[in-house]
């Protein structure tokens, strides 16, 4: 399967440069006791804040707690917003809106695009951590909720 999504996703990548789409996402921070929550997707080598799109009709509270529920088989006790970005980075027109929890309960079960989840201490974060993901650890720590900027 990881070959095949790696795959999917180069593609995709060059379709967003010929169309430029317009995106909306949703992701959260999931830090309890100083850890965080990240996950990493079979077709992307970095480490990331667990998430995903937001449907045609959906809600950003509903978007968030499908996410993860299909990704982690976890559920969001308690979270609130922490801030909306901008991503022009792969030729998309990428909007994302963040939220926190430090209250959840997780499976792990994961679907098939999770490759491995971690909590990690958020002082000592693993080096390939994507970029917008160490910012918004960073942002949670120094307690700037709500942010709004770039990715």
């Amino acid at each position: 399967m990881g070959r095949i999504a790696k795959i999917s996703y180069k593609l995709s990548k060059v379709l967003w440069r010929i169309t430029k789409p317009t995106t909306l996402g949703v992701r959260v921070l999931m830090i309890e006791q100083g850890k965080v929550l990240l996950v990493k997707h079979t077709y992307q080598d970095y480490w990331y804040l667990p998430g995903g799109g937001v449907k045609k009709g959906e809600i950003f509270e509903d978007a968030i707690k499908r996410e993860v529920k299909e990704e982690l088989g976890a559920e969001l006790i308690n979270y609130k917003l922490f801030g909306v970005y901008n991503n022009f980075f792969e030729y998309k027109n990428d909007s994302i809106i963040i939220f926190s929890s430090d209250e959840f309960s997780f499976t792990g079960n994961t679907d098939k695009e999770i490759e491995k989840y971690q909590l990690f201490e958020v002082s000592e974060l693993p080096n390939n951590v994507s970029r917008g993901t160490r910012r918004r650890i960073q942002e949670y720590i120094e307690d700037k909720s709500p942010c709004l900027g770039m990715w």
